[in-house]
Formats: structure tokens, sequence, C-alpha cells
């Protein structure tokens, strides 16, 4: 079987595909070695760290129930949890757990694609991504990542672009 093969990468690139992003989905890597952070893939990939979108998945709890937050951050800096919470109005942002993220993603935490995922998820955009030309994010496994753009982000995911950083 081909890391191609991989069923996590197959869910990511047949998203990209329906979702018109052929490009994306046919410029799927699979690294050698894992890429769990930002630091990692952008010397895997040869570009800025900035230029990483990391996949975040949060609980943004509201009277008690935790809902999945997806935030898209450039790597260059972290998504504020307080920030966050102004932005969805939660009463809290919290770290999701590993079993969350599975949940919500049906990906592990270091390999989270922005797409893919069983059920539409809330997703914000960091606007800092949008200097960048070319943005690389995970592909449904630690050692995969695509190439896309921040509007191709905003597109593939139906987010909302933000300022997520203080």
């Amino acid at each position: 079987m081909s890391a191609l093969d991989h069923p996590g990468i197959r869910k990511v690139a047949a998203a990209l595909s329906e979702a018109g992003h052929h490009e994306a989905a046919n410029g799927i890597r699979v690294l050698a070695d894992a890429v769990r952070t930002a630091a990692e893939a952008a010397a895997a990939v040869d570009v800025p760290v900035g230029a990483i979108a990391n996949s975040l998945v949060f609980a943004a709890v509201r009277d008690g129930v935790a809902t999945p937050l997806l935030v898209l951050t450039s790597g260059a800096h972290r998504a504020d949890p307080g920030r966050l919470a102004e932005l969805t109005g939660a009463d809290s942002i919290e770290r999701a757990t590993p079993a969350f993220v599975r949940e919500h993603t049906g990906q592990v935490i270091g390999g989270v694609s922005p797409v893919g995922h069983p059920a539409p998820i809330r997703t914000f955009v960091d606007v800092a991504l949008e200097r960048y030309d070319v943005v690389w994010a995970a592909a449904g496994h630690p050692h995969a990542v695509y190439p896309t753009t921040y509007a191709g982000l905003v597109d593939l995911t139906g987010g909302t672009p933000a300022e997520v950083a203080r």
C-alpha cells in the first residue's frame, strides 16, 4: 500500500477534488517524517513557518456544552483563546483532547486537515495567512501536507477570516 492509499489521506484528497480544488489534491505530498509542528512542516516543504496553516481544534464551551472549533492559524504565531471566545461568543475556549479531535475530525492531532471531516466544523481562518501566495496544510495524516492558498482555505472550509492572535 502506498502512503497515498492511507484512508485519511484518501479522504482529504477526495474532499479537495469534490470541492474543485484539484491542484491541492494533486499536490499532496507524503513526507518521510511526521510533521507535527509548523516548524517541522515548514522545513520539510522549504517555506517560512508563517506559510504553514496549522489546523487547531478547540472545544468552544457555552452553557456547559462543548462544540468543536477549527482554527486555521499561521504557524508564525499562536491562536489566543480569549480572542477566540470573543469571536465565537463562547464562555471559554479549551484545548481539545485527542479523543475530541478524532471524534469531530476523524483525524489524529498532527495530521488534522482543514477538510475531510465527518461533519462541517465552525472554522476561523487566520488573516495572517493571506500574505503568502501558497500555504501548506495537513492532509489527514502526520506525514502528509498539501499546497493551497488563503482564499482556498476560506472557500474549502466556509471559514470566517479573522485575527486569531493578539
